[in-house]
């Protein structure tokens, strides 16, 4: 009896001594599994790039680079840090061949997009036909359907006639971009869906200059008659009926898509100083078709009022005639223009980051555009200046998903604009034109002193 307690004390001593501690207390495993498994999960949230957005499965992703650029080209320098805490509002992307196929079908009935604008035609002396302040304004009340509008082409916009029918022929989803003065790179985008070159159009429009410069670093021939870099399909405008200004130029192709591609139904504008990282068809059904708007728009990163927007582009010299942003806001103060309240919901802000617009081809989003361009021509490019006015006034309203900064920030890439100009000579920038004494004096001007002191919150007198 003695010899069988012994056995046992010897047995259950060995026991103990080959299974660790750690592992006799199931309890103590499975708290421990758990602690792994969540600081597993919380690094690689902390280090995903793609904390804003998020895919309910997988898809088959183009692998192969579109484009291989000759090494001195430099497509990927400068690109501009972000680092953003945390994401206030995802987006969650759909089944990629859920979305193309949702998307076939709605470009198929074209009913959805109806009514259309009618346009007004005819010969001016500038592109937009420089309409006076009370003339544009009389196009913003649009409630009767069959009245034209204003639209810009009162001058020849100058392109080839094979790149005019290749745009007549995009009939579904257009990508649109612009390089006017060599101002920036040509970047292909990524992580797009291995249908989506099929369903997909991208056009990128270019002046002598920017071509000249591809040239230089032998990314095309200009001996060509049709020019294709990767998914981009360059479109060279004449500068014989452009705009002086390269700006002004740009702004053609990005508020007038609608005319130069007539035939397609979603547009995605990207400044050339965007890098797209998700693909065009995910994007347009998450943040436009899911979100039943006309379009969708980032919100700016740090401004929410259009005069500060107006006071930092005249301190920062994004716009040389003072003197003319000073008449901008004051015509607009005039005309009404609030600083952003609560009671402007459900629009989150009154300037956006332009850079990226997605649009579906409706008459509101379409009459939007054409208003907002007459008022570009009328004063200057920023559009930011100009964008709330014009929503705010025009009728019907336009419906917009102005979505958080953190959502732009992971669905592309942004670069700074060329910091070197090889092969090509431009022109050299006019100096600022100061501002009369009275801009701002005293943290007023004239027609809109209740205008900041609403959004200064100061007390009115």
């Amino acid at each position: 009896m003695i010899g069988k307690l012994m056995g046992q004390r010897r047995f259950m001593g060995k026991a103990s001594l080959t299974t660790p501690l750690l592992f006799q207390s199931k309890r103590l495993c499975f708290s421990v599994l758990y602690l792994f498994t969540t600081l597993f999960l919380a690094l690689y949230v902390s280090l995903s790039p793609t904390k804003c957005i998020f895919r309910s499965s997988p898809f088959d992703p183009i692998q192969a680079p579109l484009f291989s650029y000759p090494p001195n080209y430099g497509e990927h320098k400068y690109a501009i840090s972000t680092v953003r805490s945390s994401c206030t509002a995802p987006v969650h992307f759909s089944d990629y061949w859920m979305v193309l196929k949702k998307i076939q079908d709605s470009c198929r009935n074209s009913t959805i997009f109806l009514p259309g604008l009618r346009y007004i035609q005819g010969n001016a002396d500038t592109f937009g036909g420089n309409f006076s302040t009370q003339k544009r304004i009389s196009y913003f009340d649009h409630r009767d359907d069959g009245k034209e509008v204003p639209c810009g082409f009162m001058k020849e916009f100058s392109i080839s006639k094979s790149d005019r029918i290749a745009m007549e022929k995009c009939g579904s989803v257009v990508v649109v971009s612009a390089i006017f003065a060599d101002h920036d790179k040509i970047r292909q985008p990524k992580g797009l869906g291995s249908r989506t070159l099929e369903n997909v159009c991208f056009f990128m429009f270019v002046d002598d200059t920017t071509l000249k410069g591809l040239d230089y670093h032998k990314v095309i021939s200009t001996q060509s008659q049709e020019y294709k870099v990767g998914a981009w399909r360059l479109v060279r405008v004449s500068s014989q009926h452009l705009y002086k200004n390269p700006a002004m130029n740009g702004v053609i192709p990005k508020y007038l898509v609608h005319r130069l591609f007539p035939n397609s139904k979603y547009s995605i504008w990207v400044d050339a100083k965007l890098q797209l990282v998700v693909d065009p068809l995910l994007l347009i059904h998450s943040l436009v078709i899911s979100e039943n708007v006309d379009m969708a728009i980032s919100k700016h990163p740090f401004f929410v009022h259009t005069l500060e927007e107006a006071m930092a582009t005249a301190r920062w010299k994004k716009w040389g005639d003072i003197e003319s942003l000073k008449l901008q806001m004051e015509t607009y103060c005039g005309l009404g223009l609030k600083p952003w309240t609560q009671d402007k919901l459900p629009y989150t802000s009154d300037v956006p980051d332009s850079a990226l617009i997605l649009r579906k081809h409706g008459m509101r989003s379409n009459l939007f555009s054409c208003l907002l361009f007459n008022e570009l021509e009328a004063f200057n490019p920023r559009d930011q200046l100009a964008f709330a006015y014009v929503r705010d006034k025009m009728r019907p309203k336009v419906t917009m998903n102005m979505f958080e900064v953190e959502v732009f920030e992971h669905i592309a890439v942004e670069y700074r604009h060329n910091l070197k100009h090889s092969g090509t000579k431009l022109p050299q920038s006019s100096k600022t034109k100061r501002a009369s004494p009275d801009l701002f004096a005293n943290g007023t001007c004239s027609m809109c002193e209740s205008y900041l002191l609403e959004m200064w919150g100061e007390p009115r007198n």
